[in-house]
């Protein structure tokens, strides 16, 4: 496995642990700051510090959801060039109760730019 899979397996698994947990401070900390973003559309965004990510949206939209636990089925890298990883992810989301809510798939592109990693997720839900 070339070393950029690795490091974008590394960078995706400290950033799943930290949304698993929902802790904001350990998905920034999945990053190393300054790093560019790509947002909606192609955009790149610049984000100079890890006080630029706003998680609040996120984590009211998961709240409303119910969402307890989420469990990392599978991670394996599906592509990789020098400075760039797709990374596949299955993972199944629970309620407090430990029943099910769904089975979903995300693509991670995990982007290495000047010695700093960015992440763009697209998600899928499977069942």
């Amino acid at each position: 496995m070339p070393d950029a899979s690795r490091e974008a397996l590394a960078v995706v698994d400290r950033y799943l642990a930290g949304l698993n947990a929902r802790d904001t401070a350990a998905i920034r900390a999945a990053f190393n700051f300054p790093h560019l973003r790509i947002g909606a559309k192609g955009n790149l965004a610049r984000y100079e510090k890890p006080e630029d990510y706003n998680f609040g949206h996120f984590f009211t939209a998961v709240d409303k959801d119910g969402w307890h636990h989420t469990g990392w089925d599978k991670t394996e890298v599906v592509f990789a060039t020098e400075g760039k990883a797709h990374v596949a992810v299955d993972f199944t989301r629970y309620r407090e109760d430990g029943s099910v809510i769904a089975h979903y798939f995300s693509l991670y592109v995990v982007t290495c730019q000047d010695g700093h990693w960015g992440i763009q997720v697209g998600s899928g839900n499977g069942t």
